[in-house]
């Protein structure tokens, strides 16, 4: 009998894994990140891309049976799952898997949170089905990283549709057959490019993993199949996709190691790739003679993935949130990076601007990803230097639960739910013994 592929170990795995086998700390980390994930998603919902994905995905919809967060407003499944994608999604500022930048919980937990609310599902179910979804997206993106983002395909829309199909598939109970035909069948679905990251058509991607994720599950369920080697076949998705794809990379360590548990979430809202950026130029900030006014020129070193990211000239407000230049003048001019200084007037900002121009991005090839270092030239001919390896909420400096919990609160208030904000998050913290998302889904409505 021939060994099995990637495609069928990993369907074996999310159809044989036991909520009881899995530790204690995972189950937390699981938890974090849906709080991280909703507060994102409230934050925007005042936002016009998601009223407008609202709007159309109303027109389209099916009788409603799911929670569209913080809209007052419920659509089928498949809708509601867009829409939350694409609002956790908006600000860049969800959670982050760093060695593949794949943003795991927006295009995952927003189908489990449809279809459990939907059949009436336990809270528990849908951590664990979170977690095994995940997994799924990271191992599939380490297995093609870095090739296949430098290809110019968003890793967070491609991979999140494998991710979002082995969750909703563990959530409907499948086989591990129908698991890996569910996985197999996303291989079809995954799509999104690096080019439209400034715009919404970026979060098109995200939305359409999560609502393909049920899709997926959803025609597995009823007997479709898909190519036994969907993923690393000679035609398959990796390469069709990316470079040659480490198949290793998917299948050592699985259900033992979990790349979900090094799931990180931000400080603030913009690529992960520049917090580096931000902090070096905090510390900076803070030192003896360094004013704004006696900065004549700022050079910003890192690796390839940053300056590919972020080394763009600033023409919209999207752009501010995925540039190196505005990163490094709010952390020299304000002292701050939050959502409001990633919007319009931060863009109209003429000090701003003046500081964007006097930033350079050099290639450092020596810095490992998520890395930066910032050199001043100053008036009076001093040279100021600070590198950040591990900037605040990275893997090795991660955001405590209370300062996740300040996020969500802050997120629940640019919403407009700022009064829910502690209910809720009480029940995401208790989600692990929710009979069902009855209680959770009135709060966040």
């Amino acid at each position: 009998m021939p060994d099995p592929t990637a495609t069928e170990t990993l369907g074996r795995f999310v159809a044989a894994s036991r909520w009881e086998d899995i530790p204690e700390a995972l189950r937390h980390e699981a938890k974090r990140s849906l709080l991280n994930h909703i507060g994102c998603a409230l934050g925007t919902a005042r936002d016009p891309v998601v009223r407008i994905a609202a709007k159309v995905m109303r027109g389209l919809s099916a009788a409603p049976a799911a929670t569209v967060f913080g809209q007052g407003l419920q659509l089928d499944a498949m809708g509601a799952a867009f829409v939350n994608a694409v609002a956790a999604n908006l600000l860049d500022y969800d959670d982050t898997h760093l060695d593949t930048v794949i943003h795991p919980a927006a295009p995952v937990a927003p189908p489990l949170f449809a279809l459990a609310e939907q059949r009436g599902l336990s809270g528990a179910a849908v951590l664990h089905a979170f977690l095994l979804g995940g997994e799924v997206a990271c191992r599939i993106g380490n297995a093609v990283s870095p090739g296949h983002y430098a290809r110019g395909w968003h890793i967070t829309s491609t991979c999140g549709a494998f991710g979002a199909a082995a969750g909703c598939a563990r959530l409907l109970g499948l086989d591990s057959a129908q698991a890996a035909q569910a996985i197999g069948i996303a291989s079809s679905e995954a799509a999104g490019t690096v080019e439209n990251l400034p715009t919404a058509a970026k979060n098109v991607g995200v939305g359409n993993a999560a609502r393909h994720g049920i899709l997926a599950a959803l025609f597995a369920a009823e007997g479709w199949q898909a190519a036994p080697a969907a993923i690393e076949g000679p035609l398959g998705w990796a390469r069709a996709c990316g470079d040659e794809a480490d198949m290793a990379a998917i299948t050592t360590g699985l259900g033992e190691r979990w790349e979900i548990g090094r799931n990180t979430y931000k400080p603030y809202p913009a690529g992960i790739v520049f917090h580096a950026v931000i902090d070096a130029c905090l510390a900076l900030r803070t030192r003896p003679g360094v004013a704004p006014e006696a900065i004549q020129s700022v050079t910003v070193a890192g690796d390839a993935l940053l300056l590919a990211r972020g080394d763009r000239t600033v023409r919209n407000e999207r752009d501010l949130r995925v540039s190196i230049h505005h990163s490094a003048a709010l952390g020299l001019l304000r002292g701050r990076a939050g959502v409001l200084d990633f919007e319009a007037p931060a863009l109209a900002d003429a000090a701003l601007a003046a500081m964007r121009a006097r930033v350079t991005a050099v290639l450092d090839e020596a810095l490992p990803r998520g890395a930066a270092r910032v050199t001043l030239r100053l008036a009076d001919g001093r040279v100021e230097t600070a590198t950040v390896i591990h900037p605040r909420g990275s893997e090795a400096t991660p955001l405590t639960d209370a300062e996740l919990e300040t996020k969500f609160r802050d997120n629940a208030a640019l919403g407009g739910c700022a009064e829910r904000a502690a209910a809720q998050i009480e029940a995401i913290w208790a989600l692990d013994r929710a009979p069902d998302l009855t209680r959770l889904m009135a709060l966040l409505a």
